[in-house]
């Protein structure tokens, strides 16, 4: 049997009055035992922490403020926890809990560091419950909602199956809760275009932070790694051993054939940009084609603070297009933005004399991966 990451909503842990819905997580818990009892290596990404540091010290609201939010969760998470690891016990199921932050996605040591850590304790036979270290997050390092962080983590362990557990059977033509036409979409093989058509919203529940889209755009960075995804009901009885066995449940995202290394899927979802490249028409020609690397003579335009070493995004400005800038890639630049900003325009041998022992690439063809 393969990995399988298996995602909680807030919804899915607690009431909205933050009370864990503990018949709840005792049943899924009995299907992650018999999974691994099986063979299998579930992990599971949690959220919950908040909402059980709410209930724990009588807060009725979700905390408004990130100060409040981080002390909320350090509150909750240890006790959160504690529940899972009683539940698994039971079933004589060893878990772990590791606490992943942005920071350790998007740098690539620490990526690393979080692949070899999950992969020994799944050789151990050990089930990770994983959620986002809360206290120690602010705004510009979060994953902003477990849902990425599911995706991150099905990416990172090579996962066969990436399935996202909320409130509602699964992702809808509409808001099922205010429109009652609304009917569930059963099959995605175009993430892409479901975004673009259906009306996925960002309604949260009231503990949550996510929302249906950022349901669906997890499926698509998993589904590009080659990892099927399902949005299904965890509130249903036994729908956990029903998805993974195939039955039609929920909403099923098809994988896509995976087109990139580890090392680009890291790039492409983990590493979060420092800055803005812009290219000539003849550069981005020549990158889409998937052979060249960006020169600094292809460079029109810089912007944005970034240090070398830093992944940037690379836009093509078509002059046929009125200017306006198309996503091309995004890679790893080998200059900072005031050394490029030297450089852009100049062919290779003239960058030199301007920066002697500067690269000849600004953004080498292995270190750049296309939108």
């Amino acid at each position: 049997m393969s990995r399988v990451v298996v995602k909680l909503g807030s919804s899915v842990v607690a009431e909205s009055s933050g009370t864990l819905r503990t018949d709840v997580l005792a049943d899924i818990c009995s299907e992650l035992a018999d999974l691994h009892e099986r063979g299998a290596e579930p992990i599971l990404v949690t959220s919950g922490a908040i909402a059980r540091g709410m209930e724990t010290m009588g807060l009725t609201q979700r905390p408004g403020t990130v100060g409040a939010l981080q002390a909320a969760s350090a509150v909750g998470q240890g006790k959160l926890y504690r529940v899972y690891d009683e539940l698994l016990r039971e079933r004589g199921v060893i878990s772990a809990q590791v606490l992943l932050t942005f920071f350790d996605m998007s740098a690539r040591t620490h990526y690393l560091n979080a692949r070899q850590t999950l992969t020994t304790l799944l050789e151990w036979r050990v089930l990770p419950v994983i959620n986002e270290n809360d206290t120690t997050a602010t705004d510009e390092i979060s994953f902003g909602d477990n849902d990425f962080l599911a995706a991150q983590v099905a990416v990172l362990v090579g996962a066969g199956e990436l399935v996202l557990m909320t409130d509602i059977d699964g992702l809808y033509t509409a808001d099922p809760r205010l429109d009652p036409a609304a009917e569930i979409v059963t099959r995605v093989e175009d993430v892409e275009a479901a975004l673009a058509e259906l009306q996925i919203g960002h309604t949260t529940s009231p503990l949550g932070s996510g929302g249906m889209r950022s349901k669906v755009v997890a499926a698509e960075m998993a589904t590009a790694a080659g990892i099927p995804t399902v949005i299904c009901n965890g509130l249903k009885p036994g729908t956990l051993t029903a998805v993974l066995g195939g039955e039609a449940l929920g909403t099923r995202f098809v994988a896509g054939e995976a087109r990139h290394s580890s090392f680009k899927l890291w790039l492409k979802y983990a590493k979060p940009t420092r800055g803005r490249v812009y290219v000539d028409e003849g550069a981005a020609r020549a990158l889409r084609q998937g052979s060249a690397s960006l020169l600094p003579v292809g460079v029109t335009d810089v912007q944005g603070d970034f240090d070398a070493g830093d992944a940037v995004e690379i836009l093509e400005r078509s002059e046929g297009a009125g200017g306006s800038p198309r996503p091309l890639a995004k890679g790893i630049c080998n200059y900072s933005a005031g050394e490029l900003r030297r450089v852009m325009r100049m062919k290779s041998e003239a960058a030199r004399e301007v920066l002697p022992g500067a690269s000849e690439e600004a953004v080498h063809r292995d270190y750049l991966v296309l939108d």
